[in-house]
């Protein structure tokens, strides 16, 4: 027979679950307090927003290299390069790509675009070296195009991507503000694709989620230790690339670009982040299944393949972004309102964030479903790097479970 308890008891254990529940809902609620009102402004888009900013000029342009790593880009190097050539820049400026090993025919299809135009002098492509034990390609190849560029002298690197088409006005743009701020690097966030449905649900939050980790205003500070870039997209002081210690400082780290910033300011240089919608990556992902393993293939890196963390992580996701949402279907009053104000909170502080993607307000509340997905896909990543399969992109396994 089922054991019945008395109804005093009943009612006792209920009001205890219902005091359990509103602590639980108040907690949430303050996290959002502090994270939209105390946590850099990370999500107050406009701020950060270089395209609003005046172009401006300056006295003497320096001299820049462009170093662009290329893998398997067929289908998109002949734009970026174009992009490139294209810039409106004052002063001396190269271009070196550095092919990585494509079996696609990236190196030719780089050479007639270049060939295409009256600027293929200033566009070198070369050969990446065999990949060094302790090596990522994309570091080696970059590493590659730096030690090609040493003849000429340049006072800047400009690190960019295979896969990005920049604005006319990108490179000047960048330059002036380093320049006018004595920035040692400067990176932008550019316009990641968000057309089809995986990517209006999914590319937002991830906009979303890396300012929620790297705050642009901290990322500026000098006195914060909070440091963060964006790869695709990054100009780069020679002078503090040698002090660091060059690219070899940094040979093994997937996540590379926040490794180098960490790296140059730590050593007391000066960086800033910033977005903009005027440069765009050509890369889509048409399915969920790319845009899960475009996670995981960082995930449980950026966690420093601590389980803990990783735990850690899946209970702050869980607590933060879909507690809200299912206590405010609570039918205690003590309860919803405040699991209610977080969940607005939340979607309010994400409406920016879609309003820079252009996709609609509507999908604002629908953040804790994509939060849930991105769980998942840490903790596949996780599974992945145990089992030998850590930091896949084209073909490699880039992270390797440690060896005790």
């Amino acid at each position: 027979m089922p054991i019945l308890l008395p109804p005093i008891k009943w009612r006792a254990m209920m009001h205890t679950v219902t005091l359990i529940l509103a602590g639980l809902a108040g907690i949430s609620l303050l996290a959002w307090i502090v994270l939209v009102f105390s946590w850099g402004g990370f999500w107050q888009i406009a701020r950060f927003d270089s395209d609003r900013d005046p172009a401006g000029t300056i006295a003497e342009w320096p001299d820049i290299v462009a170093v662009v790593p290329a893998r398997n880009e067929a289908a998109t190097i002949a734009q970026s390069l174009a992009s490139l050539l294209e810039q409106d820049y004052p002063g001396d400026f190269h271009i070196i790509v550095v092919d990585d090993a494509s079996d696609d025919g990236t190196p030719d299809i780089a050479r007639s675009a270049a060939e295409k135009t009256d600027a293929s002098s200033r566009v070198e492509i070369q050969a990446a070296p065999r990949l060094a034990p302790g090596w990522t390609g994309k570091l080696s190849a970059l590493h590659a195009g730096v030690e090609t560029a040493s003849r000429l002298a340049a006072e800047y690197f400009w690190f960019t991507d295979a896969d990005i088409v920049h604005a006319p006005d990108s490179l000047r743009r960048l330059v002036v503000r380093a320049q006018a701020q004595r920035l040692d690097l400067a990176s932008l966030m550019v316009l990641l694709r968000a057309q089809t449905r995986a990517e209006k649900l999914l590319i937002p939050p991830f906009l979303f989620f890396f300012l929620m980790l790297y705050p642009p205003r901290w990322i500026a500070s000098s006195r914060g230790r909070i440091a963060g870039a964006a790869g695709g997209c990054i100009l780069l002081r020679a002078a503090a690339l040698e002090r660091i210690g060059g690219l070899g400082a940094i040979r093994g780290d997937i996540i590379d670009d926040c490794a180098l910033a960490r790296r140059v300011k730590r050593s007391g240089g000066r960086i800033w982040m910033g977005l903009t919608r005027a440069s765009r990556s050509l890369r889509g992902y048409g399915s969920f299944s790319e845009l899960r393993d475009m996670i995981a293939r960082t995930a449980f890196t950026q966690l420093r393949y601590s389980v803990w963390l990783l735990l850690g992580t899946f209970a702050g996701m869980l607590f933060v972004f879909l507690l809200p949402l299912v206590l405010t279907f609570s039918r205690s009053i003590h309860v919803w309102p405040l699991a209610l104000l977080a969940w607005c909170l939340m979607s309010v502080s994400f409406m920016p964030t879609l309003a820079f993607y252009r996709v609609s307000p509507l999908l604002a509340p629908v953040l804790p479903f994509a939060a849930l997905f991105y769980v998942y896909a840490t903790c596949l990543s996780a599974v992945r790097f145990w089992l030998g399969h850590g930091g896949q992109w084209k073909g490699r396994a880039q992270a390797q479970p440690q060896k005790n």
